[in-house]
């Protein structure tokens, strides 16, 4: 353990250039005594580390001292600090190997390659929090992100129900939810997301465009996350639902938003337990593929189409096990 908490403080005062006895001790988590002794070790081991004195002092690192990467480019740095997924990995109890494994990269880079993490942060969220999806990537991904690394213009041709429309995008990232991808660019006044499975084409012209550095790309999507869903959300139906079936639509709905108001607004059940309830949904083709996850347990009541639809898969049903 001391191994390891000796060499996390090398690198942390490679990282950071200064830091103070309460600083470090923070980070570590050990007490301000187990640092000064720790500083001691490594002095006595041959690493220059020496002491400012007074308000602005703390810990250094004499001449510049440092271990490097070698051979590293800058695509691979940058690629390093993709790779760590901080949800998925805090979930599996993961958290602190992946920050530990960052500052020891970081640390070990040189100069030129330190803005590597910021970079990358500011040009990609990863956004994963379920389950992985054995889906391949969108065709025109491995384009958008060049265009996104280079701050090129690009134009999209981009299915929209039955239309294809094409826009002038400037591309400020890539977010990845729940296995599906998307792009975020400003278009014209306003920043608007876009399903990269839904790109026809994508042209990378030699434009380049000026990123605002203050766009931050993880704040951006959870803000317009729940509104950018809703605005998917353009057609309504109206079931019934057995308390089963009620339970169950948990799992089929597009977010726990949509669960919740669906829920409140119910009225008060028949007496057979049953309650109407009128659910937003992408279209009446999706609404089918959900609902049909219910079984006898929704009764589909508006609209007309919908309803037939329901009829027509029971009477193959029916066909099918009588």
């Amino acid at each position: 353990m001391r191994a390891s908490r000796l060499i996390s403080l090398l690198l942390l005062l490679q990282a950071r250039g200064s830091m103070t006895a309460s600083e470090l001790a923070r980070e570590l988590e050990v007490s301000e005594r187990t640092v000064y002794r720790d500083v001691l070790a490594l002095s006595a081991s041959g690493v220059p580390v020496y002491a400012d004195r007074g308000r602005a002092g703390g810990y250094r690192l004499l001449g510049g001292y440092r271990t490097r990467l070698t051979g590293l480019t800058r695509d691979e740095a940058e690629a390093l600090f993709l790779a760590g997924l901080p949800g998925p990995a805090g979930d599996m109890g993961l958290a602190d190997a992946v920050a530990s494994a960052e500052l020891k990269v970081l640390a070990a880079l040189p100069p030129a390659l330190r803005d590597a993490p910021t970079r990358t942060g500011q040009r990609f969220h990863l956004d994963v929090p379920g389950w992985f999806r054995e889906t391949p990537p969108p065709v025109w991904l491995p384009e958008l992100a060049r265009a996104i690394w280079g701050d090129r213009v690009v134009r999209v041709g981009y299915r929209r129900g039955d239309q294809e429309v094409t826009r002038r995008v400037e591309p400020y990232g890539l977010v990845l939810k729940s296995g599906t991808w998307y792009l975020v660019g400003r278009v014209g006044d306003q920043v608007r997301t876009y399903r990269v499975d839904r790109v026809t084409t994508v042209e990378v012209g030699d434009e380049h465009f000026d990123r605002d550095p203050g766009f931050d790309l993880a704040g951006h999507w959870r803000a317009q996350a729940g509104s950018f869903l809703r605005t998917m959300l353009r057609a309504e139906v109206t079931v019934r639902l057995s308390p089963a079936g009620l339970r169950r639509l948990r799992h089929l709905v597009d977010a726990p938003f949509v669960y919740d108001e669906v829920v409140a607004a119910t009225g008060e059940p028949d007496g057979q337990g049953w309650v109407v309830a009128r659910l937003p949904v992408e279209s009446v083709p999706v609404a089918y593929h959900q609902l049909l996850g219910l079984g006898p347990e929704v009764e589909v009541l508006d609209p007309a189409e919908l309803r037939q639809m329901f009829a027509a898969a029971a009477e193959r049903f029916g066909a099918l096990y009588r």
